[in-house]
């Protein structure tokens, strides 16, 4: 840890010196393949979501975007650490790139949404589903990966992962109004963003770690061979050879079944195996994650459009140009502490997590009330909404890497993504609700800002 501004021990020279030393081991390889990897896995679920009123148009609830966004990852962070492990991680690798590439495109190339042409939001929708899938494998994928590769793997999927949301917020900002790229256009250039991920996989990251992992796993599906009795060595050959003939066929049948139920049995002891794997880490770390997410997601989708002041008292001449500043705000949170695990870890995940509640009843208690006096103080709480997600996201995997056994490591990294999303999924139901009754509430009384969005 860096020593404290002020400390007798916080000269340069000591701070280069403590720097070095964290960073003792990297592999600039390792981070920078790791770091593209959740920048781009991240990045087009953070576009999608910025590109949500441009995709369904002002007359369909965005919060259909952000569920068809969410529900499929979700849907496969659940069931396929069951069974993913089947499949090699360069067989992943290209899959997920080919369904991300192919979900933007079908993205682009639909016609826009039309009272004449409805059935188009629906192919729209399918190509968010499929992006959704892919960057839900992906994340379990790579993060059950670090486990190959050491903390700073971890360290640089989290800063990444951070990244793409200032990234992808800001680069879609960028290209349809500076640039002035149609939404169309720049959804369809973000569809080859996937071979970034497959140039960092096959090129940049070193590949011994997984290659000397597959040569000493074991194959489950082959069946052991049965010893030959030492009795028949010195048999006649040609009586041997008869036999043999006589009785291939039911040899090759009693050999398949036996092969068909070996195989059977190791598959459903494996399942069995990690479900139990799966009911021992919900209370140390499925659930402070869960927590965090359904808090801060119920947050940004809504509580935030909610927290608005006078234009007169607040920086801004348009109440739309609130939200976007508060998401900008959470997003540079959430990058710093996503970023932090070589610096500060964090041991206790429910504190935080029970912080995040907090910050969750506070900003709704302010919706209700405005007790509040001034925007920058919801600034600062946001900022630190961001840091708090983001905190327990990357220290939740940091601490599965440090007490996991290790044979149990793998799969308990990939496992424990589901809480994410399901946390993401429960705040997206949520904040519809929650949305509507805030407003109303706030015009009731007198305070019509959040219909001027």
């Amino acid at each position: 840890m860096l020593p404290l501004p002020g400390s007798p021990a916080s000269s340069r020279a000591m701070y280069i010196a403590r720097l070095v030393a964290i960073f003792r081991g990297a592999d600039s390889r390792v981070c920078s393949a790791f770091w593209l990897f959740g920048l781009i896995n991240n990045v087009l679920y953070v576009i999608i979501l910025s590109a949500a009123l441009d995709l369904v148009g002002p007359s369909v609830p965005k919060g259909v975007v952000l569920l068809c966004d969410v529900v499929p990852s979700f849907l496969m962070k659940l069931c396929a650490p069951y069974f993913i492990h089947a499949i090699p991680y360069p067989v992943r690798v290209l899959l997920f790139s080919a369904f991300s590439a192919v979900g933007m495109l079908l993205i682009a190339i639909t016609p826009p949404y039309t009272d004449s042409n409805r059935g188009s939001i629906i192919r729209k929708m399918a190509g968010v589903m499929l992006a959704s899938m892919s960057s839900g494998g992906g994340e379990l994928s790579f993060i059950s990966l670090t486990h190959f590769y050491g903390p700073f793997s971890l360290a640089s999927w989290g800063s990444g992962t951070g990244g793409a949301g200032l990234i992808g917020a800001g680069a879609y900002a960028l290209a349809t109004t500076t640039l002035g790229l149609s939404s169309r256009n720049t959804i369809f250039a973000s569809a080859f963003l996937p071979v970034i991920m497959l140039v960092s996989f096959f090129f940049i990251l070193p590949r011994k770690p997984i290659s000397r992992q597959a040569a000493t796993a074991p194959n489950i599906s082959e069946p052991a061979r049965v010893p030959r009795d030492e009795d028949d060595e010195g048999s006649d050959p040609r009586k041997a050879q008869e036999e043999e003939g006589l009785l291939s066929q039911s040899s090759n049948l009693t050999g398949s079944k036996l092969f068909m139920m070996s195989k059977s049995q190791s598959w459903r002891a494996a399942f069995l195996q990690n479900l139990r794997r799966s009911r021992s880490l919900f209370l140390p770390y499925m659930l402070p994650l869960l927590l965090v997410y359904i808090a801060e997601y119920t947050i940004n989708q809504g509580v935030a459009p909610t927290l608005l002041f006078p234009l007169r008292e607040s920086p801004f001449k348009h109440y739309r140009a609130f939200y976007p500043t508060y998401n900008a705000i959470y997003q540079s949170g959430v990058f710093i502490s996503r970023s932090s695990t070589p610096f500060f870890r964090i041991h206790n995940l429910y504190l935080p997590s029970l912080l995040q509640c907090l910050n969750l009843a506070i900003l709704i208690l302010q919706a209700f009330f405005g007790f509040i006096p001034t925007v920058w103080i919801v600034f600062v709480i946001v900022f630190w909404e961001g840091l708090l997600g983001g905190a327990v996201y990357v220290n939740t995997f940091a601490e599965i890497s440090d007490q996991v056994a290790k044979d149990e490591r793998e799969f308990s990294l990939g496992a424990v993504t589901v809480s994410d999303s399901g946390g993401v999924c429960i705040a997206g139901f949520i904040g519809m609700a929650l949305e509507v009754g805030l407003c109303g509430w706030q015009v009731s009384h007198g305070k019509d800002w959040c219909e001027q969005l």
